[in-house]
């Protein structure tokens, strides 16, 4: 029998502790481990900055999840990007949205200052752009969709076909889209990538991220370097996340219809300019984003204000939605994004980026009437 991976999910597997029956996976804390009797490993793994059993369930859930060969898991969303771009040499070609996660956006250009990477990047408003920007020595392409703030959505089959005309990976960045509802690596992409911090934990009390690769081998190179760079995930962050991914399909399900609901009371409304959410029909991404984000569109929308001032002082006075950075975790949040991406930041001045919790949506709602006014 086939189970649905939401059932795959929910049981970790179906894990049962092989020494207790327990059904809730053990913590393995050991730093090190003991070799048999011929002096040989018992195991994969030997020192804790290799791994251990609740890293390895970890990665072997996330594998199966992301539909992958291989998965690894990483101290924090970038420890896992700064990983991944050490496969990239001087004289490559790197390509990336102008629009993104302003902190992978910084690591790329300091590949290019430091490492003599090749940098370009390409406007996810105009899709068209990332095929154009393709050079024979493209290495890597890195997409997000739904893209960071603006939830712009880029077609991966399309962009997939592209890179493999030129020998190029394509990386998707999938946080904003977890395996609930997307799967990059089926729709033709070569590595996916969660900040595992946000849905996939789900509960803000870990920082965590995750690797999936349709090439076994790259997995075992970059388990390689994640040793040598001690980027590996903490055997207790891997136990949360566990435990986050087994309600992952519930959370991303309410957050979901939460998003969907906040973002057609707030269309038309006369101080808010434009909701960016790719769940509206007239979202110049529906289409493609109906076909890639099976599972729901998920809880992150964005409020174009009337204007920077009135972005400003909502921010300041909602008392249900907390102005905290992230996303993804069971209560919402809102951000006013300009100022803490910084001046290099192309965002618009007035965007205010919601991610929406589990909640009580008339809740949410009320509270972000009263602080829009």
């Amino acid at each position: 029998m086939k189970l649905h991976p939401a059932t795959r999910a929910a049981q970790a597997l179906h894990h049962i502790d092989n020494k207790t029956g327990g059904v809730s996976p053990a913590l393995e804390l050991s730093s090190t481990f003991a070799r048999d009797g011929d002096y040989q490993p018992r195991q994969s793994y030997i020192y804790g900055r290799d791994g251990g059993s609740t890293v390895k369930l970890l990665e072997a859930l996330v594998a199966d999840l992301d539909e992958a060969p291989a998965a690894l898991a990483f101290s924090s969303g970038m420890a896992a990007i700064t990983t991944l771009f050490e496969i990239l040499k001087a004289g490559d070609h790197l390509l990336l949205s102008r629009v993104m996660y302003h902190g992978t956006l910084n690591w790329a250009r300091h590949l290019a200052e430091n490492r003599g990477v090749t940098l370009d990047l390409f406007d996810p408003a105009r899709p068209e752009t990332l095929a154009e920007a393709l050079t024979p020595q493209t290495r890597l392409v890195w997409l997000e969709t739904p893209v960071n703030p603006t939830w712009d959505v880029l077609d991966i089959a399309t962009a997939a076909a592209a890179c493999r005309n030129v020998g190029a990976r394509l990386a998707v960045d999938s946080t904003a889209a977890p395996p609930c509802t997307t799967q990059p690596l089926t729709l033709g992409a070569d590595i996916v990538f969660h900040s595992a911090t946000k849905y996939m934990g789900g509960h803000s009390d870990l920082v965590a991220g995750t690797l999936a690769f349709r090439e076994p081998a790259l997995a075992e190179r970059l388990t390689g370097l994640r040793s040598l760079r001690g980027t590996i995930i903490a055997p207790f962050d891997a136990w949360l996340l566990i435990r986050g991914l087994r309600t992952l399909f519930l959370r991303f399900e309410r957050a979901s219809t939460n998003a969907l609901t906040i973002a057609k009371h707030f269309d038309g409304h006369p101080k808010v300019a434009k909701v960016l959410y790719p769940g509206l029909p007239a979202h110049p991404g529906h289409e493609v984003a109906k076909a890639q984000m099976t599972g729901g569109f998920g809880g992150m929308l964005s409020l174009l204000m009337d204007s920077e001032e009135t972005a400003a002082r909502v921010v300041r006075t909602t008392r249900l939605w907390l102005p905290a950075t992230s996303l993804g975790g069971v209560e919402s949040l809102i951000e006013h994004r300009k100022p803490i991406e910084g001046p290099q930041s192309e965002v618009a001045p007035e965007l205010l980026r919601l991610s929406t919790g589990i909640e009580d949506v008339g809740d949410l709602m009320e509270d972000l009437a009263q602080a829009i006014g």
